[in-house]
């Protein structure tokens, strides 16, 4: 069985938390002060007694003690004379038959020439007894003791007590009240602001912003972090929107992709199965038709699955590769499936890039085709590699129709098609496969392009140190 904790606010705890402080710092300083005055008025009830004992025996300690009777004391002090064995000689007549006790632990001490002073209740009153010796020829023939009511020293504390006890009190609760004000002024700014935050939870208005004009107190740091957190999660919105937008766009490209291809398949497998049958040519023309785009559709799942591992975020394995013999074999194997076309070599000094050997390749061959599928017949394709004392640069440089300045931002992007740079046959998934691996190999991937003049496609790796 459990039980909820009380929800108290911010507010009462700060109230309660430096009341409870402030009655504590009281309760200790009223005990120092109690203390303080109960000892002052100790030590001057003893001091007077001292004093009325030293009087007493000034007067007495020519004749020894002999007399019954002692001088006059006032209605508040109390006389009485023993002698050295402690039998009562004499006592003042306010005493009336009463007697001042001697405990015989204070009658060994004054036998022994030590005043000592006790409290004794006598007919129901407290009293400070203070005994001592009075000495004659070097002998101790009596004993002298004064004795005063502690009852107005015990009624002065206890009013002093009460008055400090109310006193607390009151300023306790006086404290507390002016906490509460001071405190829910100084809180203001923080309820501001758990409106502020409340609302645009609500609203899920990322874009509102904490209004504080205070100091940069730590209100002020609490204002400027829930603004930066606040930053924090549009830009983090902004992006999953964007992410699913571009899921949604490219699941629904990728269907569109699939559906064509298969929607032929479907049509000739409909045409082989009529009746009565088709001609010989046709049968054959279907086949190859039906072939070519089943291949079609085994390169989209391939584009597909390959970008699926990279949004997954499969690590590749980066080796140090050799440009020169990559650029090379590119250009060997272009030559071979593009005759018409001439592809050049340019300057290819002996480096060694930071990639993976299977992903930088495929690259160069997406740029490669990219730049022979838009350049026309006779056309140029120069590739080309540079370095830096960091970098290794990839280009390839095409003589095509170039692309409008307004479509050049979205090349790289998924099913992508320009009217000038992405037409026939591709599907719109080799540059932005492209620039998946090179951002999975820590490289850069940039294009530049004037119309009527060609592209150029820059890809930046990391150097490999020999």
């Amino acid at each position: 069985m459990s039980f909820a904790k009380p929800n108290m606010s911010l507010r009462l705890r700060l109230t309660l938390l430096y009341s409870t402080i402030l009655a504590l710092t009281l309760v200790g300083l009223s005990a120092v002060i109690y203390l303080s005055v109960a000892q002052v008025t100790q030590h001057s009830l003893q001091s007077t007694l001292v004093a009325e004992a030293q009087r007493v025996r000034g007067i007495r300690s020519s004749n020894d003690l002999e007399p019954p009777d002692l001088p006059f004391a006032g209605v508040d002090t109390f006389v009485q004379a023993r002698d050295s064995q402690g039998s009562v000689l004499a006592r003042t007549t306010n005493l009336r038959n009463a007697v001042l006790p001697l405990s015989p632990a204070g009658l060994q001490a004054v036998q022994q020439g030590q005043p000592v002073f006790e409290t004794v209740a006598v007919d129901g009153s407290n009293l400070l007894v203070y005994s001592t010796p009075v000495l004659y020829r070097g002998r101790i023939p009596g004993i002298i003791q004064v004795a005063r009511s502690r009852v107005d020293q015990q009624r002065s504390l206890a009013t002093l007590g009460s008055l400090l006890l109310i006193g607390s009190g009151i300023v306790t609760l006086v404290a507390f009240g002016s906490g509460w004000l001071l405190a829910g002024i100084a809180l203001q700014p923080m309820k501001r602001l758990t409106q502020t935050a409340d609302t645009i939870g609500r609203e899920r208005d990322f874009t509102q912003r904490v209004e504080y004009q205070g100091p940069q107190d730590e209100v002020g740091q609490l204002a400027l972090t829930l603004n930066r957190m606040l930053a924090a999660l549009q830009a983090a919105y902004d992006q999953v929107a964007q992410a699913l937008y571009a899921q949604r766009r490219f699941v629904a490209d990728g269907s569109h992709e699939l559906r064509t291809p298969l929607t032929t398949i479907r049509g000739n497998l409909a045409l082989l199965q009529h009746e009565p049958p088709i001609s010989e040519a046709d049968r054959v023309a279907v086949l190859h038709d039906s072939a070519d785009e089943a291949e079609r559709m085994s390169r989209l799942v391939h584009d597909l699955l390959v970008l699926a591992r990279a949004d997954a975020g499969q690590p590749l394995h980066l080796d140090a590769v050799p440009v020169q013999p990559l650029l090379a074999e590119i250009a060997r194997h272009a030559r071979i499936v593009a005759p018409e076309h001439t592809v050049m070599l340019g300057d290819l000094p002996y480096v060694l890039a930071v990639a993976d050997p299977d992903s930088l390749k495929q690259v160069v061959l997406i740029l490669v085709d990219n730049a022979l599928k838009f350049t026309a017949p006779q056309g140029t394709v120069t590739i080309a590699a540079t370095a830096t004392a960091s970098h290794v640069a990839i280009s390839v440089r095409d003589t095509g129709p170039g692309i409008d300045p307004a479509k050049l931002p979205h090349i790289f992007e998924r099913f992508y098609r320009g009217d000038a740079s992405r037409t026939g046959t591709g599907m719109g998934l080799g540059l932005a496969i492209a620039q998946t691996l090179v951002t999975a190999m820590q490289g850069t991937l940039v294009v530049e392009s004037q119309v009527g003049q060609g592209s150029l496609f820059t890809l930046t790796l990391p150097q490999a140190q020999t």
